[in-house]
């Protein structure tokens, strides 16, 4: 007698080819960063903060379509770009909740001092801390990083973390906006630094890339959080 188990073959899920690329927009020099899917032709949109039609223009040249719209934070630098940008490609922009009181508010976010005009919008999706999206086959999930703004979140990847202003290489963003808030941004910080993660890109909304190791080594507001 033959006893035959059956055996349930579980077929991993395939993980896309990514590739991270930018485009520089806005006369303050924000990364509007992109998430590209090679195999789907996707990409994710982080804070397209001006210039649409350029960032739009920018993915013609990649040759691939934006999927979503992703906004670490609504200061005006960062959201600037967004609501043309939706408008142009169809695509969804996803925000913190916590965040959308910034978005609806120009002193808040700012437009009315760095734009001199009101810029206001409501974003599709509004994300919680800790939620898990796929979007363009790719995996992302939401950190919420108060301190800079209320709402300000790191989207992280599995090759990257797109940080907003939370962190810059080797510095930290602003706390004296309105909104802002130093004990909530150290407590960011240790979060950061609690990350059960060696070692990854860090694609900050201003200036090079970095990575996690280097700051918790050398960004000394990091190295006080531990």
């Amino acid at each position: 007698v033959f006893l035959i188990l059956s055996v349930l073959q579980v077929k991993e899920e395939k993980m896309p080819k990514v590739h991270v690329s930018r485009i520089t927009v806005g006369e303050l020099a924000v990364n509007c960063w992109f998430l590209v899917n090679e195999d789907s032709k996707e990409a994710l949109v982080f804070d397209p903060g001006d210039q649409a039609e350029k960032i739009a223009g920018f993915a013609s040249e990649q040759g691939v379509k934006v999927a979503a719209i992703l906004l670490t934070h609504g200061h005006i630098d960062h959201m600037g770009g967004a609501d043309a940008l939706r408008k142009l490609t169809g695509a969804k922009v996803y925000a913190l909740q916590e965040e959308e009181d910034l978005l609806l508010d120009a002193k808040k976010n700012l437009s009315v001092f760095i734009e001199r005009k009101v810029v206001t919008f409501e974003p599709d999706e509004l994300l919680r801390d800790g939620q898990e999206l796929t979007l363009a086959g790719m995996k992302i999930q939401v950190i919420h990083t108060p301190g800079h703004t209320p709402g300000s979140v790191l989207f992280l990847t599995k090759d990257a973390i797109f940080t907003g202003d939370t962190i810059f290489q080797g510095s930290i963003g602003r706390t004296d906006f309105e909104g802002g808030n130093e004990r909530q941004m150290m407590q960011s910080l240790r979060k950061i630094n609690n990350l059960a993660i060696e070692d990854i890109t860090l694609c900050p909304g201003h200036g090079d890339t970095t990575t996690l190791k280097w700051e918790r080594a050398h960004n000394s507001y990091l190295k006080m959080c531990r």
